[in-house]
């Protein structure tokens, strides 16, 4: 068995503002990382208005294609830029998460890592955000429901902000258990531990500026971990975000490298124990090209060495 490793250089072609902290060198750093490791890689296919269909409205679909340029940026707030490359990118996205499910599903390979941009774990049902403007992870989790037939899948997000998109968009199905950890208060202001979703399979662990590993690791092991046992998921569906790193320009929880490995290992022996070792990982936040680079490098050797 192996990792497969999905990306597309449409991913580059999402252009922003000058400074912005979501811009095409994250991913460049992230390909230059992973360059000489051995990964099944593949394209990433661009989703199709169905796969997005599953999570988005079609007006919202229609909204987002009226507003992108034909050139330069439109603002759709503060943080998130249309740009006419940002679509087909988003796409790619979506396309590779659900590829990789398919690829993990048919045991043609055992996980994958999904390495495109924009991320995806902010945009709700009905609005773009947080540079995100679909639903990735969320409509990977819905097409292996109803594709491949799974009774339970379960998303992990450990991205240093909420994913509020994603739980918007599940959290209101039993199938799909969301569990993250983020710090708190810092954007999205959501992932309050009180919001559990209809049937209680939602859990939010805030953390707090500064908590670092320690803290983190607790979380985890007293709370996600559990909680992801008790949920027994045959598919495990990770939202990765390094923007936890102490170098990270966006927040302040001060986690390291060995901290994306440790967990990386525990969701695969979760996923050894539930799911046939099937996992999922697609990339979300991360603002330091070195953090991003090596914290990305870190996952994705975990992921190799417990594929073979």
């Amino acid at each position: 068995m192996t990792t497969a490793f999905l990306t597309h250089s449409d991913c580059l072609a999402h252009d922003v503002p000058r400074d912005h902290p979501e811009r095409p060198g994250r991913l460049r750093a992230v390909l230059r990382a992973l360059e000489d490791r051995d990964l099944l890689r593949e394209d990433a296919p661009l989703a199709t208005d169905a796969d997005l269909l599953r999570v988005h409205p079609e007006a919202y679909l229609n909204a987002l294609a009226g507003a992108a340029p034909r050139e330069g940026f439109t603002a759709i707030d503060g943080d998130t830029w249309l740009s006419p490359g940002t679509l087909a990118a988003a796409r790619r996205g979506v396309g590779g998460a659900i590829r990789a499910v398919d690829m993990v599903m048919a045991g043609t390979a055992r996980s994958a890592f999904v390495a495109t941009r924009p991320p995806g774990h902010h945009a709700e049902r009905t609005t773009p955000m947080g540079f995100c403007y679909f639903g990735t992870v969320a409509a990977a989790a819905f097409h292996a429901l109803d594709h491949h037939g799974l009774a339970r899948v379960v998303i992990v997000d450990f991205d240093v902000h909420h994913g509020n998109g994603t739980q918007d968009l599940v959290q209101a199905d039993p199938r799909i258990g969301f569990f993250s950890t983020h710090q708190m208060p810092l954007f999205p202001g959501t992932g309050s531990a009180s919001d559990r979703g209809a049937s209680g399979q939602v859990l939010n662990v805030p953390l707090r500026a500064g908590d670092g590993s320690a803290a983190f690791r607790a979380a985890m092991e007293r709370q996600i971990l559990p909680a992801l046992d008790g949920f027994a998921p045959e598919l495990i569906l990770i939202s990765a975000g390094f923007d936890a790193h102490r170098d990270d320009p966006l927040a302040n929880l001060e986690l390291e490298e060995a901290d994306f490995a440790w967990v990386t290992e525990k969701l695969c022996d979760a996923a050894g124990i539930h799911a046939s070792g099937r996992i999922v990982s697609c990339l979300e936040g991360g603002y330091s090209l070195r953090a991003l680079a090596n914290s990305v490098a870190a996952h994705v050797d975990v992921l190799i060495a417990r594929a073979g």
